[in-house]
């Protein structure tokens, strides 16, 4: 790849989670940003947010919004998002949060319920952001 806009780089940043598996916190490739899943672990300590949803959302948004920022971007270049919730119950609750990381022209997403995620968590968010190429 010769051209620098279709280089793939790794972005990874320290105030969120370290991967735990073999995967990057998120790449950045032809000004597009693919951040991997995102599970409630607080950075700072590698340990979950448990026993509280709404404080596991906002963790989890709080580390997307932490790897988007170290690409140089923002919650505003976020342009799709996909949420794994073990609860669709739950999904008004999540809602809730949301909707205050993406006040207005939220991006396109997919909310899905699923049988099981890493570590048992209630909810799992990956994002796609553009960031300019």
């Amino acid at each position: 790849m010769s051209n620098n806009s279709s280089t793939k780089k790794i972005v990874f940043t320290e105030k969120a989670p370290k991967p735990i598996g073999p995967y990057s916190q998120a790449v950045l490739v032809g000004g597009f940003l693919f951040i991997s899943g995102q599970i409630p672990i607080e950075p700072s300590t590698g340990k979950l947010v448990e026993n509280d949803f709404e404080i596991a959302v906002k963790r989890v948004l709080d580390n997307i919004k932490a790897i988007v920022e170290a690409a140089g971007g923002s919650m505003d270049n976020i342009v799709k998002v996909t949420v794994y919730l073990r609860d669709i119950n739950k999904f008004s609750s999540f809602n809730e949060i949301y909707k205050q990381y993406f006040p207005k022209d939220p991006p396109a997403r997919v909310v899905v319920e699923v049988s099981n995620l890493p570590k048992n968590v209630d909810l799992e968010v990956e994002a796609i952001a553009y960031i300019g190429g």
